[in-house]
């Protein structure tokens, strides 16, 4: 009685992953993950490249289509970037009206004095 308790429990339980869909497989969600490699300048001061990155904390709180910030690197591969940083939108049309908005205006005020190079990707489901 025990053991058909225990195999009736297992299949329920898988039946109930597979037709949730999510049975065995990663969430997509279908937010915009913005990557930023950045480079700073040899000669940037170190409270300036903190500043700068600090700042766009300060930018996802006013910009209202950032969902998620991503500031301490554990690890950048290669010599050409110092740095990854990753920001989260909520959508694609969130990062194309980010692009020139007030805010990232605001942030580039600190970020572009300290970057001596940078490049972005971005990455979602949708």
């Amino acid at each position: 009685m025990l053991n058909q308790l225990r195999k009736a429990l297992v299949a329920a339980t898988i039946v109930a992953a597979l037709t949730t869909g999510q049975a065995f497989a990663a969430a997509k969600p279908k937010t915009v993950i913005h990557v930023i490699n950045v480079k700073f300048k040899a000669d940037a001061k170190k409270e300036d490249v903190a500043k700068a990155i600090a700042a766009i904390e300060t930018v996802a709180g006013k910009y209202k289509g950032i969902k998620n910030v991503w500031l301490n690197p554990i690890k950048v591969q290669g010599n050409a970037f110092t740095h990854v940083l990753v920001m989260e939108f909520e959508s694609v049309e969130a990062l194309k009206k980010y692009t020139d908005s007030p805010e990232q205006l605001e942030w580039y005020k600190l970020w572009l004095p300290v970057r001596e190079l940078s490049n972005t990707h971005d990455v979602t489901n949708q």
